[in-house]
C-alpha cells in the first residue's frame, strides 16, 4: 500500500499553529491514512461521504473527490454512493457534492477505468511501453520489477490491446512465464485456440513457440512476464493479430 504524505498543515499554518499543522501531516495523514486495516480506496469513500453527511461541500471535499478517483474511485462508483447517502444525509447535500463531482470525473470515463484496474493490483502500471509500441495494436505500458538475475515486467494492456505474433529463440532454455495479476485477457498458440486468462493464471511458453497475448475486448489486462534464462536468447516480433481473429474471441 502507498504511503500518504501530507505537507498542507505545515504550508498553511506551520507558524501560526504548529500543534494542528503537526497533527493534520503527521497524525491524520501520517499514521491515520496509512493503516492498513482499511485499504486506500474504501477509505477515501468513506471520507467523502463523512464530508457529504457533515454539510462540507468546500475545497476539502473537493480535494478528497479527486483522491477517491486517484485510488479508482470510477464515475459511475461515486454516483452509486452519493445517490445512497443522500437519502440518509439529505437531497441538497446530494446535489452540492454532485456539482463538484462532475468536474472531477468530467470526460474521463478512460481514466476512471485505468484508475480502477491500477487499484485492483498491488503493481504499477507504468508507463507508456513507447519502446515496443510498433509491435502492439492499442495501448500498452510497461513496469519493470526485476531486471537482475530473473527479468519480472508487469505488462498493462487497455481493451483490444494485444501484441504482435511472436517468438521467444534460445538455444537451449529460454521462453517466458506470464502470470495474470488483473483484469481479463488472451493467450493463443499458432494453430491453436485462444485460452483465456484472469488473476490468477499461469502460461509457461516454452522457446520457439509462435504466440500472441493481450486484453480482452471489454477489459483492462495485466500480466507478469517472467524472462526465463535461456543461451542466446532473442525475440522475434512477426504479423499483427489481425481484427478477423480477434474479434471472434468473447
Amino acid at each position: 500500500m502507498e504511503k500518504i504524505t501530507q505537507n498542507a498543515g505545515r504550508k498553511s499554518l506551520g507558524q501560526f499553529a504548529p500543534d494542528f499543522a503537526h497533527f493534520n501531516d503527521d497524525v491524520l495523514f501520517g499514521e491515520n491514512w496509512n493503516n492498513h486495516d482499511i485499504d486506500l480506496k474504501t477509505r477515501c469513500i468513506i471520507t467523502v461521504v463523512a464530508l457529504m453527511a457533515s454539510g462540507i461541500t468546500d475545497s476539502s471535499l473537493k480535494y478528497h473527490l479527486e483522491n477517491a478517483k486517484a485510488h479508482g474511485v470510477t464515475k459511475e462508483e461515486i454516483a452509486a454512493i452519493v445517490t445512497h447517502v443522500a437519502f440518509y444525509a439529505g437531497w441538497p447535500k446530494a446535489w452540492a457534492v454532485f456539482n463538484m463531482a462532475k468536474e472531477v470525473w468530467n470526460g474521463s470515463d478512460g481514466e476512471d477505468a485505468k484508475a480502477a484496474h491500477a487499484a485492483s493490483m498491488i503493481f504499477p502500471i507504468g508507463a507508456p511501453n513507447d519502446g515496443f509500441k510498433q509491435y502492439f495494436s492499442g495501448q500498452s505500458y510497461l513496469a519493470p520489477l526485476s531486471k537482475t538475475q530473473v527479468g519480472i515486467f508487469n505488462v498493462t494492456f487497455e481493451p483490444r490491446c494485444r501484441n504482435n505474433w511472436h517468438i521467444h529463440h534460445a538455444e537451449k532454455g529460454g521462453g517466458q512465464i506470464l502470470i495474470c495479476v488483473a483484469g481479463r485477457g488472451w493467450y493463443q498458440e499458432w494453430g491453436k485456440e485462444a485460452v483465456e486468462m484472469k488473476a490468477g493464471d499461469v502460461i509457461n511458453i516454452p522457446a520457439g513457440v509462435k504466440h500472441w497475448h493481450g486484453a480482452a475486448k471489454d477489459s483492462w489486462f495485466s500480466h507478469l512476464a517472467v524472462e526465463v534464462p535461456g543461451k542466446n536468447g532473442s525475440n522475434e516480433w512477426l504479423e499483427p493479430v489481425s481484427d478477423e481473429v480477434y474479434d471472434k474471441l468473447s
